[in-house]
C-alpha cells in the first residue's frame, strides 16, 4: 500500500512549503505574460502526482511506483531511523552490497539496477524530508519535474514570446504529460531533466549567459537522463546538435555563403551526432549503436509477450526484421503509433480511452496546422527555422524509437510523453511563423 493516514497530515504541510516557495520564486522566473501559467502549471502537476498514486493503488493494484517507494525508498527511511549515515550511504551506493547496509539493500527490489535505483535514491532523499509519506514525496517529485518543464516553457517563450499560450498548453497542460510525468516514476525525473537540458543548451551555447551555473545544471540533467533512460539521450543529443549548427547557419546574412556553408555544417553536425551516439552507448552494451536493433527487438517482444499474457493492450507493426533497413521501412508506422494511436476502435479500458482521445485531438490539431500553413510551406519553415528543426527532429525520432520497441499501448502512453512538449510546441510555433510571414506579405502589398 502506498498511501496511509499520515499522508493526510504530512502532505498539507509539504504542499504549504511548496506553494510558499513557488509564490516567492514566481516573480524571478516569469514575465507579465507568463506568470499566469506558473501556479496552475504547478498545481496540475501535483494533481497528476497524487492521481498516479491513486491509479496504481486502486486500479492497477501495484506497479512501478510501488516498486520505487514501498519496496525501495522505504528501506532507506528505515536505515535513516536507525542511523542517518547508513541512509546516505544507501542513497549514494553503487551496485555492490556493503556489510553495514546489506540488511536494507537486500530488501530493495531495484538495488543493483542503476537505472531504476536512481529513482529510489531520489525518493529516499525526499523521504527524509517527508517522513516517508507517499503523497508528500510524490508532490516533491512533481515540483522537481515542474521546474524542468517551466525551464523548457521559459526557453521557448524567450524565443517566441507571443506564442506563450500555445507553448503553455504544449509543455504544461497536456493530460498524459502532467499525469504520467508527475508521480514517483522514471518518467517524472527524465521529463524534468530534459526540460532543464534544453534550457541549458539554449543559454550556454545560443544566448551565452550564466555559463558556470548553466554548465553545472546541464551536466546533472544529462547525467540523469543517461542513467535513467539513456535512449532519450540518444534521440535528444543529435537533435540538439542540429539545433546549434542550424542556428549558426541562420545567422549568416550572405545568401550565397549560407548556401555554401549549410551543407558542410549539416554534414559536420551529422558526424558529431553519430559520434555522440557512439560515445553515449559505449558503456552500455544494450545501446551500442550496432546493437540498437536487437535491443529494440528484445524490448518489443518482451513487452508484447507480457501484454498478451496479462490481457493488456498490445499492438503490432507487422512482420519485419530489426536490421537498419527493416526498421526504416517501419518508420512511418512506428511514428504514427506513437503520435496518433491508440485509435478509438482499439480501446479496451478507461485509461486507454483517455489516451485515444488525446491521440485523436493531436491528429486533428496536426491536420489543422498543416492545412492552415500548407504542407510545402510547413516543410520549408521546418528546414529553415532552427527551433522547429530541433523540435520536430527530436520528437519524430523519439516517436520512432518508442513506437518500434514498445508494442503495448499502456506502456507507450508513459514512454512517449517526452515528445509531446516538443512536437506540440513545434506545431504552435509553426503556426506563428506562418502568420508572421503572411503579415509581412500583406504589409509589402500595401506599400
Amino acid at each position: 500500500m502506498t498511501m496511509e493516514i499520515k499522508d493526510f497530515f504530512i502532505t498539507p504541510i509539504v504542499l504549504s512549503i511548496i506553494y510558499a516557495l513557488a509564490y516567492f520564486i514566481r516573480p524571478l522566473v516569469t514575465t507579465e505574460s507568463t506568470k499566469r501559467y506558473y501556479i496552475p502549471g504547478l498545481t496540475i502537476k501535483i494533481i497528476g502526482a497524487i492521481a498516479v498514486g491513486l491509479i496504481y493503488q486502486f486500479y492497477y493494484g501495484g506497479g512501478d511506483t510501488f516498486t520505487y517507494f514501498t519496496y525501495g525508498s522505504k528501506y532507506i527511511w528505515e536505515a535513516f531511523q536507525d542511523r542517518p549515515a547508513l541512509a546516505f550511504k544507501l542513497i549514494f551506493a553503487g551496485a555492490d552490497y556493503a556489510p553495514d547496509t546489506f540488511q536494507y539493500a537486500s530488501k530493495i527490489y531495484t538495488y543493483g539496477d542503476l537505472s531504476s535505483y536512481y529513482v529510489v535514491r531520489v525518493a529516499g532523499l525526499l523521504d527524509i524530508l517527508t517522513f516517508h509519506t507517499y503523497s508528500a514525496t510524490a508532490c516533491l517529485f512533481a515540483a522537481i519535474s515542474f521546474s524542468g518543464l517551466w525551464a523548457l516553457f521559459h526557453t521557448f517563450c524567450k524565443m517566441h514570446p507571443r506564442q506563450h499560450f500555445g507553448i503553455a498548453v504544449a509543455v504544461l497542460f497536456i493530460p498524459s504529460v502532467f499525469f504520467w510525468g508527475s508521480g514517483i516514476l522514471k518518467d517524472t525525473i527524465t521529463l524534468g531533466a530534459l526540460g532543464w537540458a534544453t534550457f541549458c543548451i539554449y543559454y550556454l551555447l545560443i544566448a551565452k549567459k550564466h555559463i558556470i551555473l548553466v554548465s553545472l545544471i546541464l551536466t546533472l540533467s544529462l547525467y540523469t537522463i543517461y542513467v535513467v533512460k539513456i535512449y532519450i539521450l540518444l534521440c535528444f543529443l543529435p537533435a540538439a546538435i542540429l539545433w546549434l549548427f542550424s542556428t549558426r547557419i541562420s545567422k549568416l546574412k550572405n545568401v550565397v555563403l549560407k548556401l555554401m556553408v549549410a551543407p558542410l555544417l549539416l554534414i559536420i553536425s551529422g558526424f558529431i551526432g553519430y559520434y555522440t551516439i557512439l560515445k553515449v552507448g559505449e558503456d552500455n552494451s544494450r545501446y551500442d549503436i550496432n546493437k540498437l536493433g536487437n535491443t529494440a527487438k528484445i524490448t518489443a517482444e518482451w513487452i508484447h509477450y507480457v501484454s498478451e499474457r496479462e490481457g493488456g493492450s498490445a499492438y503490432m507493426l507487422g512482420d519485419f526484421d530489426y536490421s537498419p533497413m527493416g526498421m526504416i521501412r517501419k518508420f512511418p508506422q512506428a511514428v504514427w503509433v506513437s503520435l496518433y494511436r491508440p485509435h478509438l476502435w482499439e480501446v479496451n479500458n478507461i485509461v486507454m480511452l483517455l489516451s485515444a482521445l488525446e491521440s485523436l485531438a493531436l491528429l486533428i490539431f496536426t491536420i489543422y496546422v498543416f492545412y492552415k500553413v500548407g504542407v510545402g510551406k510547413a516543410f520549408s519553415l521546418i528546414t529553415t527555422k532552427p527551433v522547429l528543426l530541433f523540435c520536430f527532429a527530436f520528437s519524430i525520432v523519439f516517436a520512432f524509437a518508442v513506437g518500434i520497441s514498445t508494442y503495448n499501448f499502456g506502456s507507450l502512453a508513459r514512454y512517449k510523453i517526452p515528445l509531446f512538449p516538443y512536437f506540440v510546441s513545434g506545431l504552435f510555433i509553426l503556426l506563428y511563423y506562418s502568420k508572421s510571414d503572411k503579415k509581412r506579405v500583406s504589409l509589402a502589398d500595401t506599400e
